[in-house]
């Protein structure tokens, strides 16, 4: 396993194909300090003594202790600790931890490169190949991004019906050495501080899709691609320091006739297991969100409850309604995604035939669970800031700036004015604001929040995942039996 330092330097090595705001910048642009802080997290807790059982698994494939980020799950209780490690590392920035989209990526391709390996007209050993590369990301202990979200063009079409089919993903060229590939794909958590980029359809394909139908894995620095990145962070802070600093990127990667050998293929033309990788994928990063999402709203509920002391209206009846609601929200979240990890089974819902066993026998977690608690979260995310917008009041909205607040003719006047309860130093009051509007109110609020309501699907693909894979038919049956109505045909 690497260490923070180890991550660090591997990420100065990489070529620059960076592009933000005009400038090509490079890894370890001062601008990403704070998106590699967070990720850094992943690494050290790995080494912790008090978090290691955690952080770590051992490996199906070597027998060696890897970081759990990058491990294969092999049982019920490797999903329980994917959601657990998750919400551990959450609760320290109050949001996203990163690392988890190349470990759901990561069990989706498992299990569809060895589907797709049996294929009659497999372009070449796609599990194999996948074996080879996931060896080696683990005892490398690479970071890797998915990228899955296409352009999508009019939206309406389907990727054989674009106008510019450049619009999804494609293979341009297969060649006796591989595939050249053209598209974009956008939105791509954490790309530009990733070893490794993992590549997959986001959709279901039908026949005359198969060149949409593609997996693979590159390098992210690797020739042929760009990254046009976009940072989200906070104000950096002089006077009154943050217990630590966040930030994350997202970035379009533009595959311009992009060459990619056979050995990093993954899938290539198979329609049906294209689908099946957009599905897993999404299942496993709506699973992860049962640990980082109740992680978020802890921090909520911790932002909404000290507001509420400050204010001094802790004791007030609607504060302690908005928390319960907060706190039901969050803990029904990862129960959800606890129970999703219970019902983990090596198998994936077909339509037409229910569940049925897929992959080489990694757990793959209950459908139905993992999208209602990423549902339910997700769902909620506008509706927390408008319990803490109640509860703190306008003040955030127009706080005065560090600058003023340390200003030898301000500070004695603004402390006596901005202090709401004198139980509580006026230094740590000031803290807590200028966090609250970090989360709330910083240029980075709004990303934030689009994220957590879109990121890993938004809320309308989960009610088509829930509706369309529920037995609804068998809970008119207990209706039909109740009322004393004549009972369903069975089928032949």
């Amino acid at each position: 396993m690497r260490t923070r330092a180890q991550y660090i330097e591997g990420l100065a090595k990489k070529n620059n194909n960076l592009y933000f705001n005009g400038e090509k910048i490079n890894r370890l642009d001062e601008r990403q300090e704070a998106t590699i802080n967070v990720m850094g997290l992943s690494f050290d807790a790995a080494w912790d003594p008090a978090s290691k059982d955690l952080f770590t698994a051992t490996s199906h494939i070597t027998g060696e202790t890897i970081n759990r980020f990058n491990h294969i799950h092999q049982n019920c209780d490797d999903l329980h600790k994917k959601q657990d490690m998750t919400r551990f590392l959450s609760q320290k920035v109050g949001g996203c931890i990163q690392r988890c989209m190349g470990v759901d990526a990561a069990n989706a391709l498992h299990a569809v490169s060895y589907e797709a390996q049996k294929s009659p007209n497999a372009k070449t050993a796609y599990h194999d190949n996948w074996l080879k590369w996931l060896e080696r990301f683990q005892t490398e202990d690479l970071v890797a991004s998915c990228a899955q979200t296409d352009i999508k063009g009019e939206r309406l079409k389907r990727p054989s019906e674009q106008t510019d089919p450049d619009m999804y993903l494609h293979v341009v060229e297969e060649r006796s050495d591989g595939i050249v590939v053209r598209g974009a794909k956008v939105h791509i958590s954490e790309a530009s501080i990733s070893d490794e980029i993992l590549v997959l359809p986001c959709r279901a394909l039908k026949k005359g899709e198969e060149a949409y139908a593609i997996c693979f894995a590159i390098p992210s620095d690797y020739e042929g691609i760009k990254q046009i990145v976009h940072l989200h962070g906070t104000r950096k802070r002089e006077h009154y320091i943050r217990g630590i600093d966040t930030g994350y990127t997202d970035s379009y990667i533009i595959f311009d006739d992009c060459f990619v050998p056979w050995e990093r293929v993954f899938l290539c033309g198979e329609t049906l297991h294209g689908g099946i990788s957009a599905l897993l994928f999404a299942l496993f990063h709506r699973h992860s969100y049962s640990g980082c999402k109740p992680a978020t709203l802890d921090y909520v509920i911790g932002l909404a409850a000290l507001a509420a002391e400050i204010n001094g209206i802790e004791k007030s009846p609607h504060v302690r309604e908005l928390l319960s609601k907060l706190i039901m929200t969050g803990e029904l979240g990862y129960a959800a995604g606890f129970t999703a990890s219970s019902l983990a089974k090596p198998e994936v819902y077909m339509p037409g035939s229910g569940l049925v066993p897929y992959g080489p026998g990694n757990y793959i977690p209950n459908s139905i669970y993992a999208n209602v608690g990423r549902c339910l979260t997700g769902e909620a995310v506008f509706h927390e800031q408008e319990i803490l917008c109640n509860i703190a009041g306008g003040l955030p909205a127009t706080f005065p700036f560090e600058k003023d607040l340390t200003h030898p003719e301000t500070k004695h006047l603004l402390e006596k004015y901005l202090n709401r309860n004198p139980k509580i130093p006026i230094e740590e009051q000031i803290k807590f604001w200028l966090t609250f509007i970090d989360f709330g109110l910083s240029g980075s609020t709004g990303t934030a929040q689009y994220g957590a309501y879109h990121g890993g699907g938004s809320p309308i693909m989960e009610q088509i995942a829930i509706t369309s894979q529920y037995d609804i038919e068998s809970k008119k049956d207990i209706v039909r039996a109740i009322a004393g109505m004549t009972p369903r045909p069975k089928k032949k």
